[in-house]
């Protein structure tokens, strides 16, 4: 079981992070980077299962910038909330609060990745072009083919399923045209969401293998 702590991102600005360690010497540390559900109790279970892997899980409250500890649930209301608190973000700032998580692990973890899901998915392409990770997993990012012709400077997978409506067959091709080098996992049949057990697009056989294919670029380029 994790616990909230304090950041302090570049500009000066306080936000909240859910960090869960392991329970021996961390292999690693990943930066956990959130739908557009906030740090909810979906996250930190993502968190505390990289913990229980190995590694340092830490998930910086991106929405913090507009709103203090918002955490939602999947139902339209919330949905439309989420929508409309991202959209008052900006990326700039997002890659700088997800900069300062991993720095708050490094010292511990030495090495560190990051992986999103959704909004975080494309938080998380950026932060491997503009950032300073050492690997980075993209979970069906939506705008990371805005994106696909900055180059990353460390390894990055995404992961997207075939029935994603809004990372549809358009922006998959775009980001294998610019970045044929990035390994982009197709999930057959599997939607958007499709890795967060407390939605009704979550597909157990896709998570697995993601989740997988996510375990082995960590222990390939952190430990």
């Amino acid at each position: 079981m994790g616990q909230m702590v304090k950041l302090t991102s570049s500009d000066g600005f306080e936000l909240g992070a859910y960090r869960a360690d392991p329970a021996g010497a961390p292999k690693g540390g990943v930066v956990i980077i959130q739908e557009i559900f906030g740090v909810n109790k979906h996250i930190k279970e993502v968190c505390d299962g990289y913990a229980a892997d190995g590694y340092i899980a830490i998930a910086p409250a991106l929405f913090d910038r507009v709103e203090k500890d918002l955490e939602l649930g999947y139902v339209p209301e919330d949905q439309e909330k989420g929508k409309a608190t991202r959209g008052q973000l900006n990326w700039d700032d997002s890659l700088a609060d997800s900069q300062a998580a991993a720095e708050a692990i490094r010292g511990d973890a030495g090495k560190v990745g990051i992986i999103g899901y959704c909004f975080g998915g494309s938080v998380a392409w950026i932060a491997a072009t503009r950032g300073n990770f050492d690997c980075a997993v993209s979970y069906y990012g939506g705008n990371a083919a805005e994106f696909a012709e900055e180059v990353p400077k460390c390894p990055v997978i995404c992961h997207i399923g075939t029935e994603d409506k809004g990372v549809n067959a358009e922006k998959v091709a775009t980001i294998k045209a610019a970045r044929p080098e990035v390994p982009v996992h197709m999930y057959e049949g599997a939607g958007h969401g499709f890795n967060c057990d407390h939605r009704g697009s979550f597909d157990e056989a896709a998570s697995k293998t993601a989740r997988e294919r996510s375990l082995a670029l960590l222990a390939e380029n952190i430990g």
